[in-house]
């Protein structure tokens, strides 16, 4: 017997799939070719043993995916259409990396929220860099998860999208995602006891239906991330402010670093373009220059 169902955990062995029943099941994979992510849609067999197994992953609409250490992707997470990116006073936010995770959601085509967590020990207001996305089109929320704050307006940003959940570790992300889900959490997030291969272990990622709408798949906490590039792609294209002046330059393969003529570094001189921003550009070209060599 086959099904088809959507991926909704990834464990180290196996991944957790729903079925149009609604029903969530351990599966294992077949073969070491298929690496499927949660937010897959996959086709599955069932054995006769009640043993199910992915057998295809269907056509990806999106892929978040990120350079590891040895320069080759990875994946995130699939059929994405947001990437929620968390950030908080303290830990002190870590705005290279969000610039990295806005570089691979321009890349994928999906939109890029940032949400300023933790605000009852630093509101939105007090933070400048984290109110300076708004200039550039990303869409900021401000919540404190302990304080029930915000999450209204969270809920509407999420509601119409499976989003991805990322950032540093100690943001808040569990925080908000049970605040999100409530009395949900525990039903969301059952496996069928008939098809449970042992107990629960850490996923890298799992998707949860929210009670207002959209899905929502949380990805662990990291302290570094890069996005994959292939040949064809410009990373100057991913930075959004970047490309009204891209063909202004003088060269047409300008670095924008020591070429003469660059729009890019005129806008930075003329405080049309954030400073900070053009740093972590540089920055994550020499990054994914390093990592690609290897």
């Amino acid at each position: 017997m086959s099904a088809t169902g959507l991926v909704t955990g990834r464990h180290r062995r196996h991944v957790v799939v729903e079925t149009n029943d609604g029903e969530r099941s351990q599966c294992i994979v077949r073969g070491r070719r298929l690496k499927p992510l949660v937010g897959d849609s996959v086709n599955i067999d069932v054995l006769d043993d009640g043993t199910r197994v992915v057998v295809e992953i269907l056509a990806r609409k999106s892929e978040l995916l990120r350079i590891d250490s040895r320069g080759k992707p990875e994946g995130v997470a699939a059929n994405i259409t947001q990437l929620a990116v968390v950030v908080a006073d303290e830990p002190a936010a870590d705005w290279t990396l969000v610039d990295r995770y806005f570089a691979a959601a321009e890349l994928q085509g999906i939109a890029g929220l940032l949400v300023w967590n933790k605000s009852d020990l630093a509101p939105l207001a007090a933070c400048s860099t984290a109110r300076s996305y708004s200039a550039i089109g990303y869409r900021v929320v401000e919540t404190s998860a302990t304080q029930a704050r915000g999450l209204e307006p969270l809920r509407q940003a999420l509601a119409d999208h499976r989003s991805v959940l990322v950032g540093q570790s100690g943001v808040g992300k569990s925080s908000l995602i049970n605040a999100l889900l409530g009395s949900d959490a525990q039903a969301v997030g059952r496996l069928s006891e008939k098809r449970a291969i042992g107990r629960h272990t850490t996923t890298a990622a799992e998707l949860h239906r929210l009670p207002g709408g959209g899905e929502l798949i949380d990805s662990p906490g990291v302290r570094q991330y890069a996005p994959w590039l292939d040949a064809a792609e410009r990373l100057d294209w991913a930075y959004r402010e970047f490309r009204p002046l891209l063909d202004r330059c003088r060269f047409d393969n300008c670095r924008h670093d020591a070429e003469p003529g660059c729009a890019i570094k005129q806008a930075v001189e003329d405080g049309e373009i954030r400073a900070e921003r053009y740093a972590s550009f540089l920055d994550l070209r020499m990054v994914l220059t390093q990592l690609k060599r290897r």
